[in-house]
């Protein structure tokens, strides 16, 4: 029987392509195209005439589709990845217990894992444990090839579980805690923004990163463009000042005088 490993993302799908090309491995990789961490997964319905609002690409929900359906027709060993201190990728994980139900399949959990990554002398950990696949690079992965598990009754409950009762709350966003994943409100974010901007011009951009950065430990939370989105929000509210178009990480941004 083949093995299909499921990534939860572009990047992190990328990296696992390059691990099992690199340990001589004849597997694939399907990954996941979409970030649950944030707006409408009430229906999929609602969710794709957000994606088609925000991202501007179809392509995205044919991608989506796509991606359910491989699931649903393979008859491959399914290996699910993922990182629970990763809001996009524990949603993808929880939005998998309860979609898939009580179909066999294994994890490769990587929260807290220290993967071997190539020295010049030798391998080495790394350094700090790690918190979501998108972060460990294709050696690091490749080190955790062979590691999966089967996942357990009790997980596949609890993860659907927590999923249904996110999809009754509909939240805006959804954030990692000690707890594990929760419901956030619209504004969750803004209070981050406004304490890096001041009265001097910034690029958006820079502002935003530093914004990412104070939500990347010890739970990586959001990523750039929501964090964009919020921009946006706090200019036409007048919370922010900017000097050209909101949409644009170019364009600079300040604290009204």
């Amino acid at each position: 029987m083949k093995t299909l490993h499921i990534a939860p993302g572009y990047s992190a799908g990328g990296s696992l392509i390059r691990a099992i090309r690199d340990a001589g491995r004849d597997e694939d990789v399907l990954r996941f195209g979409d970030d649950l961490s944030c707006w409408p997964i009430d229906s999929d319905a609602a969710r794709t005439i957000w994606r088609r609002e925000i991202y501007e690409a179809p392509e995205i929900d044919t991608a989506v589709a796509d991606f359910w359906q491989r699931v649903a027709a393979t008859e491959d060993r399914l290996v699910v990845w993922f990182g629970r201190h990763s809001a996009s990728e524990l949603s993808f994980f929880l939005a998998w217990a309860d979609r898939v139900g009580r179909r066999p399949c294994q994890i490769v959990d990587v929260t807290g894992q220290q993967p071997l990554l190539a020295g010049r002398g030798g391998s080495v950990k790394l350094s700090q444990p790690t918190q979501a696949v998108s972060l460990i690079p294709a050696d690091g992965l490749r080190s955790l090839l062979g590691t999966e598990r089967a996942v357990t009754a009790q997980e596949r409950e609890e993860g659907g579980q927590r999923w249904r009762r996110l999809q009754e709350e509909n939240a805006p966003f959804r954030v990692v805690t000690e707890e594990g994943l929760i419901s956030a409100g619209i504004d969750h974010f803004d209070a981050s923004l406004l304490e890096r901007a001041t009265t001097k011009w910034q690029q958006i951009r820079l502002l935003v990163g530093n914004a990412m950065a104070h939500n990347w430990k010890p739970y990586i939370q959001v990523g750039d463009l929501m964090l964009l989105t919020r921009v946006v929000a706090l200019v036409e509210a007048g919370k922010l000042v900017t000097d050209g178009e909101p949409w644009q990480m170019s364009s600079r941004v300040r604290l009204p005088a």
